[in-house]
């Protein structure tokens, strides 16, 4: 869908290619399919990537799978984007290297053994955000740690409410961001981490926030030994 193009044809039945812009590709991107979950995970149905983040009259968002992918290189920087200011939900916002969600059409991607449907998006997405070459980020490369489930309202129109599989990366990357996606990359290093944070000059991402609050320092500290930090039984609630 996002690779989509118009083709507008002259008189003389040529054809030329007009790229979409970035608002239209963010419209398009609004009816792919999210997986609709309880709060044990456990799917119940689809809806748009629109439906599922829209905020009702009563303040409720529908509860929805997702991913957050923490990039790190070999030195141990972790990989900061900024949101395009395009993007409906969360524009112009500093996040981690990828957030984004398993799609119900695409059948590989609702395999829940081993999160196996998570990490096939996560590559997936990697390549369309970041341009990172899919054989660089491949399903079995991400270390799936644990879920969280939260939840905000943004800005009342547009909020979030998913349960959302950590998985971290640690691997030197190409990177080609795509700009109607990501506005800025930055390497952080974990000594940097917390004049960074002070210093940006937009704000986090809700689920970003969060995780830096409650859990990504840790972790951080403990690139070398994740397994003892692993949690696929229960989701984490903040």
């Amino acid at each position: 869908m996002l690779g989509q193009i118009l083709r507008v044809a002259n008189r003389r039945y040529s054809s030329k290619v007009v790229p979409m812009s970035a608002a239209k590709l963010q419209e398009l991107a609004m009816k792919e399919t999210c997986i609709l979950v309880n709060d044990r995970d456990e799917s119940v149905g689809k809806a748009s990537k629109r439906d599922c983040h829209l905020v009702d009259p009563a303040g409720n968002i529908q509860l929805h799978r997702a991913f957050s992918v923490f990039l790190f290189n070999s030195a141990g920087d972790m990989l900061l984007q900024r949101r395009s200011i395009d993007k409906i939900t969360f524009p112009d916002c500093y996040t981690n290297a990828c957030c984004s969600h398993p799609l119900y059409d695409i059948e590989g991607e609702r395999e829940e053994m081993n999160a196996l449907g998570i990490r096939r998006a996560a590559q997936r997405r990697l390549n369309y955000e970041l341009g990172i070459p899919l054989a660089q980020a491949r399903p079995e490369n991400f270390h799936y740690l644990t879920r969280i489930h939260y939840a905000d309202r943004g800005d009342g129109t547009w909020g979030e409410h998913e349960i959302d599989y950590i998985l971290f990366l640690q691997k030197d990357v190409d990177l080609k961001p795509n700009d109607t996606e990501v506005s800025e990359v930055r390497y952080v290093s974990r000594k940097q981490l917390d004049t960074t944070m002070t210093t940006l000059n937009a704000p986090l991402t809700p689920w970003f926030r969060l995780i830096l609050q409650h859990r990504l320092r840790l972790w951080w500290d403990n690139l070398h030994q994740l397994k003892k930090y692993e949690n696929h039984v229960e989701i984490e609630r903040f």
